[in-house]
């Protein structure tokens, strides 16, 4: 009885390791890289560049590695930043539909975002996602790839920034 019973155990899960298997090959081979509507431009200022040095250089300190930028993450950031600029808010309203939508176009499977809000310099908005360890997580995870915005709010001046991080 106890053979017949590990004979059948064997029968269900053998099939279903060698499918979980064959499913994670499949979807590497699937990811060929960013389909085309990917390849969008995107001019980074000043302080967005500084935003990606002070977390490179923080990734660095610590151990791990650079991230580089992708102009279509930054272009979805700057989406971002005019969607809080238009509706004078300050939140992630549809990181699932943002998130979904990056994970779609550019293939990776992971996605988190960091905000913020009126601070003058990258350097204030880098030191206070530091200081938050929900968003510090963010800086200091397994991440490869990022997407940098800083939109200026044209009515009354303030800085909204959106930082996407993903990996492939």
């Amino acid at each position: 009885m106890t053979k017949k019973i590990s004979h059948i155990i064997l029968f269900i899960t053998l099939p279903l390791t060698l499918l979980s298997c064959t499913n994670d090959v499949l979807n590497k081979n699937i990811s060929s890289g960013p389909i085309p509507e990917a390849n969008v431009e995107y001019n980074y200022t000043t302080e967005e560049l500084e935003v990606t040095d002070l977390i490179n250089e923080y990734r660095a300190s610590i151990g791990l590695n650079a991230l580089e930028k992708i102009n279509y993450v930054s272009v979805k950031s700057e989406e971002h930043n005019n969607y809080m600029i238009s509706n004078n808010v300050v939140n992630h309203d549809d990181f699932v539909a943002r998130s979904e939508d990056i994970i779609k176009t550019l293939g990776v499977i992971k996605v988190s975002e960091n905000i913020a809000y009126n601070y003058k310099t990258p350097q204030a908005a880098f030191n206070a996602w530091l200081a938050s360890p929900e968003h510090k997580k963010n800086i200091t995870g397994d991440y490869t790839n990022f997407g940098i915005s800083i939109t200026k709010n044209p009515i009354n001046g303030r800085n909204y920034y959106t930082n996407i991080f993903v990996k492939y």
